[in-house]
């Protein structure tokens, strides 16, 4: 199984583990490209563009400006250990062992709007460009038509080494619309996180994240390469729904937690 990622806004810029061999994005080239676009924005095209504030926006120009694209590593990261919005909150990468991160390396892919696709140890510089984002460049009009296909032709390569060609999506749908489902050769699995108050359950954007990053914890702890394996995933007190699951959209439901203090 793959499982694919979104990104996130905000950052973990603290040390990691030594040890840790950062790889390489496999798409640079075509980020580089990126990079030289949005060095040439001002903090006001920026703020238009993102739809951010002036100190965002200018945040922001700081960190393209001291872009390289080929960063030493102490001033990188990898990128599931920089990532920290909710759904890495729930996945917690830092306390994930070596192995656990080995493993993940192959297994997990974290879609893009700079980098196109990520690995989890791939080296990444702080940055903030959403998918969504309208960027024109001469590809297109947006982020979707500069990636083409891409993404997609990275990701096939990486199922043909997987006995199981099966993508888990656990990206939101802003990111996963970048990938080209009818070029990819697997099947798709997008699971759906509930909160149940009384007779009613809905999607909870906040909570829904979290459990995207947990399950990914799970799948990447237990080495799941089946998708009926995932019917046994129960972090944060969900329980798998057969009643109101279909084949390639299975359901997790809870209740509601109350509200935090």
């Amino acid at each position: 199984m793959l499982v694919l990622l979104s990104p996130a806004k905000s950052l973990d810029w603290s040390p990691v583990a030594t040890e840790l061999d950062q790889s390489q994005p496999v798409l640079g080239s075509d980020m580089g490209i990126l990079m030289r676009v949005m060095k040439r924005k001002t903090p006001q095209e920026l703020s238009a563009l993102m739809h951010i504030s002036d100190k965002l926006a200018h945040l922001n120009r700081d960190r393209f400006e001291a872009m390289s694209g080929a960063p030493e590593p102490t001033l990188a990261r990898p990128a599931a250990l920089a990532f920290n919005g909710d759904v890495y909150q729930g996945l917690s990468a830092r306390t994930l062992s070596h192995d656990d991160l080995a493993w993940a390396q192959d297994h997990v892919a974290i879609l893009s709007g700079l980098y196109g696709v990520l690995r989890p140890l791939d080296a990444i510089e702080p940055y903030r460009l959403e998918m969504g984002t309208r960027l024109k460049t001469r590809r297109g009009t947006n982020l979707y038509s500069f990636w083409g296909d891409r993404v997609t032709r990275v990701l096939n390569r990486r199922l043909q080494d997987h006995p199981s060609p099966v993508v888990v999506n656990l990206a939101s749908n802003e990111y996963a619309k970048v990938v080209q489902k009818k070029q990819l050769k697997a099947n798709v699995i997008t699971p759906v996180f509930l909160e149940a108050t009384g007779d009613t359950a809905k999607t909870i954007s906040f909570f829904a994240k979290r459990a995207r990053g947990m399950m990914t914890r799970f799948i990447v702890e237990g080495r799941l390469t089946d998708p009926a394996d995932l019917e046994g995933f129960t972090a944060g007190s969900y329980r798998f729904s057969p009643e109101r699951s279909t084949a390639d959209k299975p359901v997790f439901i809870r209740p509601k937690p109350p509200p935090a203090r």
